[in-house]
This record gives C-alpha cells, sequence and structure tokens, in this order.
C-alpha cells in the first residue's frame, strides 16, 4: 500500500468539513500542559541499507535456540516441533484466515478448528471442547466465571499452587466483582485436603492444576469428590503434554478442563502467543465462553461446518453474553491439531514417557551433588524443584556463563524460596545435555563461574553432536 500524506489542501478541506479553521482550534479543548511543546525529536531519515543493518544490530541482542540449554518451564515448554507443523501451518489458506463469519467461505478453517476441538475433547475425555482461548491463564479465569455462574456462589478455592501468572489473571478478571479467593496448600505446594474440604463450603470451584507450579502431581478424582459433595465445581488445569500418562481430567470427574496449549507444536517464542485449552461437560455448553465449532449438513446434504453457541457480547445482547472474550487463537490451534494429528494417540504416550524419565534421571543427578535436593520428591511429570546450597540467582547466574538457562528463580515470587529454582526436562534434552547440566551445577556450586564459559560452549557442542 502506497504512503499519501495529506497535502495543506487536503488538510484544509478536512478541517472545514469538522467546521474549525486550524489545528489549533481542533486540538484547544486539550488541556495545554499535557500538550507537546516544540518540535519531536525524531532522528533524521535514514536510508533502506542502513534500517537493515540496524535491525540486524538489535536482533543480534536477542539469544537464538541453540545458543542457550534452556531448561525453563513455568507454563512455557520447548518441545520439539517436527517440520512438518510449520510447513502445513504455514500455508496462506491457514496463515492468513480471519474469522469465519461467512461460513460458506470459511469451509477450511472451520474444519480445522473443528478438529482441534475434537482431538482436545479425546485427550481430556471431556465432552466438549472450544474453540481456543488466548491463554491457560485467561481459560482459567474464564473457568473461575463459569463456575460462579452456574453455583451463583462468589468463592474459588485454589488447591495446588498455580502458575503465579494464572493467579494474577483470576485476580484481575475478578477485581470488579465481590469474590473470595483462597488458597488451600501445603509448604511444599500441594493441595492440603485435610482443609480442603472445610475450605469449599460455599465455594464455586476448586482450581486444581496438576502437575501444578512445582510439578507436584495432584489427586483431581478426590478433588472433584470434595467439590461435587459441597455443590461446587472441579476446574482442573493441566499440561495437556501430561495427558500421556496421567488420568484425564474427565476420567477424574473434572467439571472444566483448562491448559496452555503452547506445547502443542507451537514455539516458546519468547513467551507469545500462547494457546488458550478450554474443554468442559456438555451440561454447561451454554456458558461457555468464545466459539463453538460444529458439524452439520447443507441443504444439498453435504458435511458442512459452522461456528454456533457464539455467546459472546458480539453476536447477543450484552446481559445476555457469558463471557467478553472476543477472540480465539485460530491459527496455534490449527498448529496444535496438526501436531497431535502427527504424533497421534500413542505418541503422546511415548513421549510422556522421554520426558518423565530423562526428569527424573535429572532429579537423581542433582540429588547427588554437595549441597543440592530435590526438596518436594519424587512425585512429578518432568518439571521440579531445586533446592541450592547458595542463592538460585547466584547459582542460574553461573551456569548461564556456561550457556545453560538453568531454569526459573522461585525466591520473587514465593517467599522462604531464595535458594530453591524451578527447571524443566522435555524430549529436547538427550542424557549428555542432562549430564552436561549436573557439571555445570557442580562447578557453579564450587567457584565463580568466570572463566568457564569458553570451554562449555566447546563441551556443549560436543555432548549435542
Amino acid at each position: 500500500m502506497a504512503y499519501l500524506p495529506h497535502n495543506n489542501d487536503t488538510r484544509k478541506a478536512m478541517l472545514s468539513t469538522i467546521g474549525v479553521s486550524s489545528v489549533d482550534e481542533l486540538i484547544k479543548p486539550i488541556p495545554v500542559e499535557v500538550r507537546q511543546k516544540g518540535p519531536i525529536d525524531i532522528p533524521p531519515a535514514m536510508s533502506e541499507v542502513d534500517v537493515d543493518l540496524l535491525n540486524e544490530t538489535l536482533a543480534g541482542k536477542n539469544a537464538v535456540p541453540g545458543q542457550y540449554v534452556s531448561f525453563l518451564g513455568g507454563g512455557i515448554y520447548d518441545h520439539y516441533v517436527p517440520a512438518a507443523v510449520d510447513h502445513v501451518g504455514s500455508r496462506s489458506e491457514f496463515y492468513t484466515a480471519y474469522t469465519p463469519y461467512q461460513p460458506e467461505v470459511a469451509q477450511g478453517t472451520l474444519q480445522a478448528t473443528y478438529e482441534y476441538q475434537s482431538m482436545i475433547r479425546r485427550l481430556t475425555d471431556m465432552e466438549v471442547a472450544q474453540a481456543s482461548m488466548y491463554d491457560g491463564g485467561s481459560a482459567t479465569a474464564e473457568a473461575a466465571l463459569l463456575a460462579m455462574a452456574e453455583t451463583g456462589r462468589k468463592k474459588i478455592i485454589i488447591a495446588g499452587v498455580l502458575n503465579p501468572r494464572y493467579r494474577a489473571m483470576l485476580e484481575t478478571y475478578l477485581s470488579a466483582q465481590d469474590v473470595t479467593i483462597e488458597a488451600v496448600n501445603r509448604p511444599d505446594g500441594s493441595a492440603d485436603f485435610a482443609r480442603l474440604s472445610e475450605a469449599t463450603v460455599d465455594a464455586a470451584c476448586i482450581i486444581m492444576p496438576s502437575p501444578n507450579y512445582f510439578g507436584g502431581i495432584e489427586d483431581w478424582a478426590k478433588a472433584a469428590e470434595i467439590a461435587h459433595a459441597k455443590g461446587a465445581l472441579l476446574v482442573a488445569v493441566f499440561y495437556p503434554i501430561a495427558l500421556g500418562l496421567l488420568k484425564t481430567p474427565g476420567e477424574c470427574g473434572a467439571d472444566v478442563a483448562v491448559g496452555e496449549g503452547q506445547c502443542l507444536g507451537n514455539p516458546p517464542a519468547f513467551g507469545g502467543p500462547l494457546l488458550g485449552v478450554f474443554a468442559t461437560r456438555k451440561k454447561f455448553i451454554r456458558r461457555l465462553p468464545g466459539r463453538l465449532v460444529g458439524k452439520t449438513v447443507d441443504s444439498r446434504g453435504v458435511m458442512a461446518f459452522v461456528t454456533t453457541l457464539q455467546t459472546r457480547e458480539q453476536h447477543i445482547r450484552r446481559e445476555k453474553a457469558t463471557s467478553n472474550i472476543c477472540t480465539a487463537q485460530a491459527l496455534l490451534a490449527t498448529r496444535a491439531a496438526i501436531y497431535m494429528s502427527l504424533i497421534g494417540k500413542q505418541g503422546i504416550v511415548t513421549l510422556a514417557q522421554t520426558c518423565l524419565d530423562r526428569a527424573h534421571y535429572l532429579a537423581e543427578q542433582v540429588s547427588q551433588i554437595p549441597g543440592f535436593s530435590v526438596p518436594f520428591g519424587a512425585n512429578f511429570f518432568n518439571e521440579f524443584v531445586i533446592e541450592a546450597p547458595v542463592n538460585a540467582r547466584t547459582i542460574l547466574n553461573r551456569v548461564r556463563e556456561r550457556d545453560i538457562l538453568g531454569g526459573i528463580e522461585l525466591g520473587g515470587r514465593f517467599p522462604g524460596f531464595d535458594k530453591r529454582f524451578l527447571v524443566c526436562v522435555t524430549e529436547k534434552h538427550s542424557r549428555a545435555v542432562l549430564d552436561q547440566f549436573v557439571h555445570a551445577l557442580r562447578e557453579a556450586a564450587n567457584d565463580g563461574g568466570s572463566n568457564t564459559a569458553d570451554s562449555s560452549r566447546a563441551s556443549k557442542a560436543n555432548a549435542r553432536g
């Protein structure tokens, strides 16, 4: 598109049309103290060549895949993305598709979303899944809204330490309402079942992540029994890959299942965009946020797909809307569908087992380093907490000098956790890389780590080779 700036004649015509004689008269209602004073300090124009060189310089300040070994997790995970996901997901039919308001010209997009919904339903063992949400945090908050609307109650129980970002989003969503949010957890972050039954009285729902933020596996079935006995719902927050081994939310009696779908064929990508997964029981279908794609037949009896149950303010009266969310992460959902169709039912089991085995191998090796421990035991999937002999930030900074992103320090968000950090292991971590990390931790605890970066790069290259 050409850039066509306004000339003086055009400006005069525009001002005349709106009934003012000058730009000064137009902005007169704006207080003088907040107006720009003097010319804006904009550097001189650059040539296209210079702009390209500047962009390359700025981009070079970022780390790129392969520069570091990453053990970061905390809700966004570095799983392998098959090349076919990028190839198919980057087709213009998917990559440039807009909201399918006209089903007669959007059958491909609608079918892709329908297939995604179907796969999520089978993955979670729930009865219905919607088209997708912004991320796992917004899905969790929307699940709480569904539970509040269904039960008429305004108390939310969190059992098992929840991702801090999810907790912040939940509080933001509910900040304008008179809602009580109570966490019922043990010191290790697991759900405190001894107090959960009493705490759930008059609650709309129990929100239980499994694995929880510290990696611990929770008992959804027990939580569902308590919730239902008190007239509440169970919202199960899940990690899709973990469902290759763990019991599903549906199998455990959950009423709503939500999670982050980034791990299904989407890269970490600097923390986004993400993919919110939302599935529930059919009896709650009319309280679903967002949209739902259904399968039907057209006037000729041919299979067709259509967006249905759009219970949002853009389609129905505002006071009847179940949610104000007005979009879907359709491209990422499509990539997730491509990914799940590629790895298949057995593939996700194999993937989950690989992650579990390698994470437990790392935990065992770390616990043998003098001064290090795995404080919360072995009841975890592929993410766990390490306690170091010194401040976690010191250790993480030292292993970063060895080109390793060693995990997420926990002290800033969890009082008393200054020596603890969260690590995540995926199928991308070979045994050699795990051993390299253990060696780096051992060295980081014993020295300042300032003169080992060059040698560690060589050892990393050998380990990956």
